[in-house]
């Protein structure tokens, strides 16, 4: 360390009087540039000294869950995402020569979402180094419902899914349910797909007007449902009643969507009412879990109507 002539050594730069307020002055200015706060290396070090996750990383979740925001990364992911108006919240460019990223920037600008020009090292930090060709979408946060608000009118009609894992299958669903009339859909909190942008993509907008709940426990909640007044049925091969003769569907009704590979899980399938199918007089074993609900949902509104 170099010495000072009768002063003794440099001291260091953190070690300085004005150090802590020149670093807050500068997250600030990054805040205010990029739309997230950006902390210097010190945070971090103590964030994971202490078993905590690093501030100021906002991609370090990839999937939305309600608190934060997801990262839509490369360019015919953006524009696909833009075109099928998925919620945003800030469109992050590092350049606009590209196409897409012009129809992007343009879209975006149509619905009032922020642009922000940025380096493509800040954007590697923000997206956690994926690959994102320049451009980013950041996704709203989606706000899930709670589970007894779907329980709506005189005669509500709830879709609960069990086992899918695919946002664009959760996506297709509720699209079947916006279309037949359905009061919202409930998913389990875990281990289940959540509303992410390609929910949002292939539900082709109908997210905005079709709540969706979380359940903690999903048997927990389909027994509360029943103590509400509804009545619970699950589609499964195993069904013993085509879902066109379940008549009991015209009062409170809710209907239990599996996946397609593992159908309704044991504990869900054992408290239902009643197990439905759909007749296949084909070849096919099984439909996928968004065809499924949207030909039993069709069945259902016409019974109700």
């Amino acid at each position: 360390m170099a010495k000072r002539k009768g002063k003794g050594p440099t001291p260091k730069a953190e070690d300085r009087h004005w150090h802590g307020k020149r670093q807050k002055a500068r997250a600030v200015k990054n805040s205010k540039r990029t739309g997230t706060p950006t902390v210097g290396p010190g945070a971090r070090a103590k964030a994971a000294s202490e078993g905590r996750p690093a501030p100021g990383r906002p991609a370090g979740a990839r999937r939305a869950t309600g608190e934060v925001p997801e990262l839509v990364t490369g360019r015919n992911p953006v524009v696909e995402a833009l075109r099928a108006g998925v919620p945003g919240t800030a469109l992050y460019v590092t350049s606009g020569t590209d196409e897409r990223v012009r129809e992007s920037i343009q879209l975006a600008a149509d619905r009032r979402i922020p642009l922000l020009e940025t380096g493509k090292n800040e954007l590697d930090r923000l997206t956690d180094g994926a690959v994102h060709q320049g451009i980013a979408l950041q996704v709203k946060p989606y706000r899930y419902a709670h589970p007894d608000d779907l329980l709506k009118g005189t005669a509500p009609l709830i879709v609960a899914v069990d086992g899918i894992t695919d946002p664009r299958n959760l996506g297709a669903i509720v699209r079947s349910a916006s279309a037949f009339g359905a009061t919202g859909v409930v998913v389990p909190e875990r281990r289940a797909a959540g509303i992410t942008a390609g929910a949002w993509k292939s539900s082709a907008g109908t997210l905005a007007n079709v709540p969706v709940a979380q359940a903690t426990n999903l048997t927990r909640q389909l027994k509360a449902y029943q103590k509400a007044g509804c009545f619970v049925a699950g589609l499964d091969a195993r069904g013993g009643v085509t879902v066109a003769d379940l008549e009991v569907a015209s009062g409170p009704f809710v209907l239990v969507v599996g996946s397609e590979g593992k159908g309704l899980g044991r504990l869900v399938a054992d408290t239902c009412d009643m197990l439905v199918t759909i007749p296949m007089p084909g070849k096919a074993e099984s439909l996928n879990a968004g065809v499924a609900a949207g030909i039993a949902l069709y069945e259902v509104s016409r019974l109700r109507s």
